[in-house]
């Protein structure tokens, strides 16, 4: 959007988040999509050619249905499907057409996307009755962004191809934020022909630079597992930075101003230790989903004989944050569990 980008802050409770970018009106026009009352970038297509292919998605959550909204805004033909209703209805109304089954997308559509919560909504979505393989079209692809396990991912992929069909994984890092923004990253495993073939179209969903190509099925998982792994002990350090400082009688506010300005600055710091300043976690991202990934991450550390100790302790206090209550908290809250143990909660 150029010079037309103003910045807004979207609102959370009593706290803040990043800076979103969104133009001058929020009164959509025809052709535009909102999502949650933010343009999705309508300028951002000039000049894109959506393929000819029908595009299936299905998931409509968090995730899915700001991505999906992208890929109706540059063009693109879409079959939907979801769980919950509104939120196909809401595609529908920027164009799509909704399905009654996973397979009923296959049907319709010769690139499928999913965007679910865990590897048993994967495995059902794709090969459970009336999946997507019941129906899959030779010549398909398939293209997984959920989080899951990377040994699910390579046996799903070869159940793919034996139906004629190809399949990526592309789990994606940036949260709902990045997601509304289409500034997702996306690691993506399989074969490196598809991805080429696929990469115009992720593009629509992310930052066409931070589309990296991993290598073999399941390496886009491995990474996504890599990715929550760093995340954690970030956090972690962030957590217990702030509980020191506080417990030492100085401002957690201001330690996090002057570490913003060293090596100790960081994403995790910049957006989630505002949220523990705050005391504001509305989900971004829900706990209980960085726990199953926390699980996935431990299992392959297991499969592969890593040691991984700084990972098995954020387990353990994402463990505490679910036990407590905070299951559907955003999971910056394993702040609290740590805040808690030093009395400054």
């Amino acid at each position: 959007m150029g010079n037309l980008t103003l910045r807004v802050r979207l609102r959370l409770q009593s706290g803040i988040i990043p800076d979103v970018p969104a133009p001058p009106s929020l009164e959509a026009s025809a052709g535009q999509v909102l999502h949650r009352g933010v343009r999705l970038q309508p300028d951002r297509w000039k000049g894109y050619e959506p393929v000819s292919e029908t595009i299936g998605v299905i998931g409509l959550g968090v995730m899915g249905k700001p991505m999906a909204k992208h890929l109706a805004a540059a063009g693109h033909r879409l079959v939907v499907h979801s769980r919950t209703r509104a939120s196909v209805d809401e595609l529908v109304a920027a164009g799509a057409t909704a399905a009654a089954s996973p397979a009923d997308v296959a049907r319709a559509a010769t690139i499928v996307i999913t965007m679910l919560p865990d590897t048993a909504d994967v495995e059902l979505v794709l090969a459970g009755a009336n999946g997507v393989l019941s129906a899959l079209q030779r010549g398909t692809t398939v293209i997984d962004m959920s989080s899951i396990s990377p040994v699910a991912t390579e046996r799903l992929a070869s159940q793919v191809a034996a139906k004629g069909g190809s399949m990526l994984d592309a789990p994606v890092s940036g949260g709902e934020i990045g997601a509304i923004n289409a500034s997702l990253s996306i690691m993506v495993g399989g074969d490196e022909a598809v991805f080429a073939k696929m990469k115009p179209i992720l593009a629509v969903m992310g930052n066409a630079e931070r589309i990296i190509y991993m290598g073999r099925s399941g390496a886009g998982q491995i990474c996504k597992i890599c990715n929550q792994v760093a995340i954690g002990g970030a956090l972690a350090g962030v957590s217990e930075a702030f509980a020191l400082a506080k417990k030492a009688g100085v401002d957690p506010a201001r330690v996090r101003q002057a570490l913003l300005g060293g090596f100790a600055a960081s994403r995790v710091l910049e957006v989630h230790g505002e949220r523990m300043l705050i005391d504001n976690y509305k989900p971004g991202f829900r706990t209980k989903l960085y726990q199953k990934d926390l699980r996935i991450a431990n299992e392959a550390a297991a499969a592969h004989s890593v040691a991984m100790p700084t990972t098995a302790l954020v387990t353990q206090l994402v463990n505490a944050l679910v036990a407590s209550g905070g299951a559907d908290l955003d999971y910056s809250a394993i702040g609290t569990v740590l805040f808690g143990l030093a009395g400054t909660k």
